[in-house]
């Protein structure tokens, strides 16, 4: 059912511990300038959506107290 383990010396688990690649990995391709560019252009796009939902939505978020008075004054009058 279970196989027996080899025994495995003690200097060759501490020794795999300091174990370093000799592999490096391959160099990083430079960006071309339409790759920069783009990067650049979706960044001010999204920049420029957050700011415009900033902009167009504040006046939705201020309480318009001359609205609600003259409902309640056209309310208590009657009409």
């Amino acid at each position: 059912m279970f196989s027996p383990r080899e025994p495995v010396p003690f200097a060759f688990v501490a020794e795999a511990d300091r174990f370093r690649s000799n592999v490096a990995p391959p160099p990083r391709e430079k960006s071309s300038a339409g790759e920069i560019a783009g990067r650049w252009l979706l960044g001010v796009t999204i920049i420029a959506a957050l700011v415009g939902s900033l902009v167009l939505g504040m006046p939705a978020l201020t309480v318009d107290h001359s609205a609600t008075d003259t409902q309640q004054s056209q309310a208590s009058q009657g009409h």
